[in-house]
């Protein structure tokens, strides 16, 4: 298996900040492209059994209005689906929502994950730092499910120094698509609490990838 440092660039990361008064939000974008056919992560990304081995043990009524909960997560409502193409979930509260669509492309498949939360909720676009890194990782672990070479108990596989150390370097390329959505000593706040989350080992900062 490559450096996991290397599958950084495999995804793409985009930080918005939209809308206006009290429908102003910020949402915090993934992509990345799979080889494999939309059934096979549609499947990935929704049966139960599959979930648990490179996500989370997700348990609950997995169909419209069902409320789901996430071992060790957040819980929620599911509010739409579309099968194969996506869904949308409540995250951890009704105004955290969580969407996510399937592309063909050929015989692969292109995700786009998407959260967004109230700016009254986040602060800025520092607050893609709170969850980027997370969802960063989870489209890692998916990415290496599809290929056959799966991360065993994924807690576990994502305390290891070499997922801390892919954190690391994925706070950084998230600063990068903040951009203008946050101020500098707003950005500074959210890499700190980002690394005391997703990157608290010694040692575990690496170079981003050109």
């Amino acid at each position: 298996m490559r450096d996991l440092i290397d599958e950084l660039v495999a995804a793409h990361r985009d930080v918005q900040r939209r809308g206006s008064g009290d429908a102003e939000e910020i949402a915090v974008g993934v992509r990345r492209r799979y080889d494999a056919a939309v059934a096979d992560v549609w499947s990935a990304v929704t049966e139960p059994d599959r979930l648990a081995r490179w996500f989370a043990p997700v348990s609950g009524d997995l169909r419209v209005g069902g409320a789901f909960q996430v071992e060790g997560n957040a819980g929620g409502e599911v509010q739409e689906c579309d099968p194969p193409h996506g869904f949308t979930v409540s995250w951890g509260g009704p105004q955290s929502i969580v969407r996510l669509r399937l592309t063909p492309d050929g015989a692969a498949t292109e995700l786009h994950l998407e959260h967004s939360v109230p700016v009254a909720f986040a602060g800025s676009g520092a607050g893609a730092l709170y969850v980027g890194p997370g969802w960063d990782v989870a489209v890692l672990g998916l990415a290496l499910f599809l290929r056959g070479e799966p991360v065993g108990d994924p807690v576990a596989w994502e305390g290891t120094r070499e997922v801390q150390r892919y954190n690391a370097a994925s706070i950084d390329a998230w600063v990068a698509a903040i951009g203008a959505t946050a101020t500098p000593d707003e950005v500074a706040a959210g890499v700190q609490a980002a690394r005391a989350q997703f990157a608290p080992g010694p040692e575990v900062t690496g170079p981003v990838p050109g």
